[in-house]
């Protein structure tokens, strides 16, 4: 039987050696496809002896690789024959998850790891196109299917996917990955980070079939002037792609439009339409909107919203908001190790819910799409930020290349999500020229990917020289950002708490501010008086301290303190109050509340009602 043009093409291209990233698969948390999470088999590889030869050569680089290829999965063909590898008798670790915290003897483990799954296709057909879709790989994955290479990614927190139209079968296919977790001084994080550094593929793994030409990506978001102007485009991928009729409907508000791609397989559209119900933190609507061509199908849920700033204040819809915030890292607390689920964001954003706030920073890289998707059904606004994270090689073209790619992965996997209203550059980040030339460059790619959400970055303040208790924040960086935003730690890294009161912060912009961290460490359970550090009353005390003293700045538009809950940090070995957590968490790691978690919640209830009683005052 003559293959199809578009199997031909792609095993031209994989024997090439391209890779096929260069397709774009988004938008799939929707689709219908298979799952291969489960048990995979691993395989610890320290000395890398299954990617590199002895003369250190990459195996994938080399025409015979030899049995020594771990991609290649060998066996040994007869019984003198040596292979001094299997796959199948090794152990099994779940997927997605952690390394480290599934088996103790991973538990500080940096380094390389072999993962392989065997994997049949239901329903296999060889006119479809095949896709496998990683949700995240932490550091560097490079992967093959069958003994194929189909390409290696970098970043431990972003999706990405590869094509495997030509390589795979109906039956007896398997998929190895080699997932290392090295820190590098030229990675986006580098070297010194305050949170664990988990390896493994930590998020979920799923094959999709679609037809030839299929519906690869779209967006669709209300206008940023207009709330009665829908904007849209959607693009499609194969060789028909060009001249197709896409039907783009909205059944609750009776919207049904014919659009037609061009040569390119790309459109756009605007569709006015008085009913709309628009999204908010306090009415989060969602609608069910559908896509259709001839040979394919997307529904998904998308609420309609604008985000903007008018000097000081932030609006949604043309309403002013102030962000109700909590920091949240990506762990689960209870359970241990790297949060993956729904049910993790269910616990995390419902611990935010209950503490009264309407606003998440998911720090300090993108978080699982899981929570994103569920802050949209929940009416949590969330701040998403890449991992440019205290100094990194400012000057080296290829980290930058590294962070920008991150950035607009995490652009374009949630850029639909009505939640998502700021995009972060980095955080804590040390002046520089080329500091600035680098996170502008971030900025500029932002607003020509997504012009209608907010920028920002967590900056920081200091004290302003010869004058107590003023501080300021002078970072010519914040010219480039919609929203100022800042951490600060008086009363814990410096500074007397009760001197907070005598503290007052100079920003000479007309910008909305956000304070993006705030704390103090406290081990639940250890109670003593409000001076004595690490005691949950240490803690509370600083919060009801600061709450206060924030408000006086006159911009103020927003608290995000740090942080949730306690989560797992190689930095901390103080003994017996962190024994490597940070324990600026309000929850502890056994899911308790400490004595400041009322305290801000009190703070939020208040501020909440009084919002509410301005509201209906300047009606």
């Amino acid at each position: 039987m003559t293959k199809p043009f578009y199997v031909i093409l792609f095993a031209i291209l994989f024997t090439s050696g391209l890779e096929s990233q260069a397709v774009v698969f988004h938008n799939n948390y929707m689709r219908n496809g298979f799952s291969l999470n489960g048990q995979w088999n691993y395989i610890v590889d320290v000395y890398e002896s299954g990617f590199y030869n002895y003369r250190w050569i990459p195996y994938d680089e080399i025409e015979n690789p030899g049995a020594g290829a771990f991609f290649l999965n060998s066996k040994p063909k007869s019984k003198s024959d040596l292979v001094e590898f299997n796959f199948d008798m090794s152990p099994t670790i779940y997927v997605p998850g952690d390394w480290n915290s599934q088996h103790e003897k991973l538990f500080y483990y940096e380094g390389t790891i072999w993962y392989k799954k065997s994997f049949n296709i239901p329903d296999f057909n060889p006119g479809k196109r095949y896709f496998i879709h990683f949700g995240a790989v932490n550091y560097r994955a490079d992967v093959y299917v069958n003994g194929q290479k189909l390409g290696m990614h970098k970043g431990g927190f972003t999706p990405f996917h590869y094509e495997m139209t030509g390589i795979v079968r109906e039956k007896d296919n398997f998929v190895i990955v080699r997932v290392d977790n090295k820190r590098a001084a030229d990675e986006v994080p580098t070297l010194n980070t305050d949170w664990w550094n988990y390896g493994g593929i930590t998020r979920d793994v799923t094959v999709y079939a679609v037809e030839p030409t299929f519906i690869d990506d779209y967006n669709i978001q209300l206008d940023e002037e207009n709330k009665q102007l829908i904007r849209g485009n959607i693009r499609l991928n194969g060789k028909d792609k060009a001249g197709q009729k896409v039907i783009f409907s909205i059944a609750e508000l009776n919207i049904q439009k014919e659009l037609f791609t061009n040569d390119d397989g790309y459109v756009q559209f605007e569709i006015l339409s008085k009913k709309i119900g628009l999204w908010s933190d306090t009415h989060p609507k969602l609608y069910d909107i559908s896509l259709e061509t001839e040979t394919d199908a997307i529904k998904d849920r998308i609420g309609f919203r604008q985000i903007k700033t008018i000097g000081p204040e932030i609006l949604l819809n043309g309403e002013k908001i102030f962000l109700r915030g909590i920091c949240i890292h990506e762990e689960n607390p209870v359970r241990g190790g790297r949060a993956y689920s729904m049910d993790d964001a269910r616990i995390l954003l419902g611990w935010a819910k209950e503490l009264g706030c309407n606003f998440v920073r998911l720090a300090h890289y993108p978080h699982n799409e899981n929570i994103v998707r569920l802050a949209d059904e929940m009416g949590m606004l969330v701040w998403e930020e890449i991992p440019v994270y205290w100094t990194i090689q400012w000057g080296n073209e290829e980290t930058y290349q590294k962070a920008e790619q991150q950035l607009k992965e995490m652009i374009q996997r949630d850029k639909n999500r009505a939640s998502v209203i700021i995009w972060s550059m980095a955080n804590e980040t040390p002046q520089s020229p080329e500091r600035n030339t680098f996170l502008t460059r971030l900025v500029n790619t932002t607003r020509s990917m997504d012009p209608t959400r907010l920028i920002s970055a967590a900056m920081e303040n200091h004290g302003k020289k010869g004058v107590k208790n003023i501080a300021v924040v002078e970072d010519s960086f914040s010219d480039m950002v919609d929203i100022v935003s800042f951490n600060q730690y008086y009363g814990w890294y410096g500074g007397d708490i009760a001197n907070l009161k005598n503290l007052r912060w100079e920003i000479d912009i007309n910008k909305p501010v956000i304070i993006s961290e705030f704390g103090a460490g406290a081990l639940q359970g250890y109670h003593a008086d409000s001076l004595t550090r690490w005691s949950e009353e240490y803690q509370e005390y600083l919060y009801r301290e600061t709450l206060p003293a924030l408000r006086t700045i006159p911009q103020l538009s927003g608290i995000s303190p740090w942080i949730l809950a306690d989560f797992r940090s190689p930095r901390r070995m103080l003994s017996p109050y962190q024994e490597g957590w940070n324990r600026k968490g309000l929850i502890s790691q056994t899911g308790n509340r400490k004595k400041a978690f009322y305290v801000l919640q009190k703070f939020y209830e208040e501020l909440a009602s009084q919002f509410v009683k301005e509201k209906k005052k300047s009606r």
